[in-house]
């Protein structure tokens, strides 16, 4: 058995070349068709996504950032409201609410999951006197979901949308429901590196609602129900036909592909849970599965950027999600957030690091990982 000496932190090339003869066969039939713009692949991927889901309707669109654009536009966001959220998030949460006219909130996280924290949600609303605050948006980050029983009390409490923010956690559960269908709306990435991923950009909106279902698929479309009459101001954020494609492909193997890579993410648990002075392991939830988009470490004592030069010097793969909370962020300066707000999304900013997950890493590849790190925490 050759011997190790790198590992990347994903192989897209490895995952799908034993799928190269179907992809090839997808682009040559949709080629052929002519639809190259939704069409019959998008209405059967969007009614295969519902069925996944157990979601009522699925909406295909152009990426998950305009999934969320497009499901606060559907709940009539408008300039002078507020949308709540996590500060420790990939910045498309918080681009989304600033586009759709509002202005974020953040609530700080749980730091035992990375997740918002419903008691500072409550604190939160609690203070909203003048009700400005017209959705919360928890984000499953990592494929971990948000602890969405007290957070869906606390909106049905204030009346307020939720909007599931699940882009890295398609599949995941909380309790018996798939994420996604928990909130009034939820907002799926399908970019390459997700855990199902197009061979390009493209993502979906899921609802049990079909009224919003109706105002998503028309705002997707220039706000348009025929062809040149327009009921709303909407954008183009359709899903074209040759991802479409390529999603009902992939669909049936992703429940096989999170079973590799919880099975990945057991194996690195049995190994480095002997670190706990150094590192911590991703922790679990007893409402959650966790289908690992990342595998994400904090590493303590102000060693991080450490670790990482020593992952990076045996040409191991490792990254950062995220070195800067949005709170911090230069874009929404103006909105006077300062260091120190949230500190727990601070600390998880200078902390975490992730290692290299995904369907087809080899134990062996994983040994390597796993004896750089237990070499560097002696």
């Amino acid at each position: 058995m050759q011997e190790v000496s790198q590992v990347p932190p994903l192989d897209l090339k490895r995952q799908y070349e034993p799928l190269a003869k179907e992809i090839t066969a997808t682009f040559e039939r949709i080629f052929y068709s002519g639809n190259f713009v939704l069409g019959p692949d998008v209405s059967a991927l969007e009614q295969e996504l519902a069925s996944y889901l157990s979601a009522k309707k699925t909406v295909g669109v152009n990426s998950g950032t305009e999934a969320l654009w497009l499901a606060l536009k559907a709940i009539n966001i408008q300039p002078g409201d507020k949308v709540l959220t996590s500060p420790f998030t990939f910045f498309a949460t918080v681009s989304a609410i600033c586009n759709a006219g509002a202005t974020p909130v953040f609530a700080d996280i749980d730091p035992d999951t990375f997740n918002i924290d419903p008691e500072q949600v409550k604190k939160i609303l609690d203070r909203d006197v003048d009700r400005k605050i017209k959705a919360i948006i928890p984000v499953h980050l990592y494929g971990q979901s948000a602890d969405m029983t007290p957070l869906l009390s606390l909106a049905d409490k204030y009346n307020i949308f939720v909007i599931e923010d699940a882009c890295q956690a398609i599949g995941t559960y909380h309790l018996e429901k798939r994420v996604g269908t928990l909130g009034h709306l939820g907002a799926f990435s399908l970019f390459p590196t997700k855990n199902l991923g197009a061979l390009g950009d493209a993502g979906f909106v899921s609802t049990n609602n079909s009224e919003l279902a109706d105002t998503v698929t028309l705002l997707r479309a220039h706000g348009s129900p025929i062809r040149y009459v327009h009921d709303k101001i909407g954008s183009n954020c359709r899903i074209d036909t040759l991802q479409a494609g390529i999603i009902r492909l992939f669909l049936p193997k992703l429940e096989d592909w999170i079973m590799l890579r919880q099975k990945a993410a057991a194996y690195y648990d049995e190994h480095l849970k002997f670190l706990e002075n150094k590192i911590q392991i991703p922790l679990r939830v007893s409402y959650s599965t966790h289908t690992f988009h990342q595998y994400t470490l904090r590493v303590k004592n102000g060693k991080r950027s450490q670790l990482s030069e020593i992952l990076t010097r045996n040409r191991i793969g490792n990254s950062v999600y995220y070195p800067i909370p949005c709170h911090l962020q230069k874009a929404i300066s103006t909105l006077g957030y300062k260091k120190g707000d949230f500190p727990n999304s601070e600390l998880a900013a200078d902390e975490v690091l992730s290692l290299p997950i995904f369907p087809g890493i080899t134990e062996a590849e994983q040994d390597y990982v796993i004896k750089t790190i237990s070499d560097w925490a002696k």
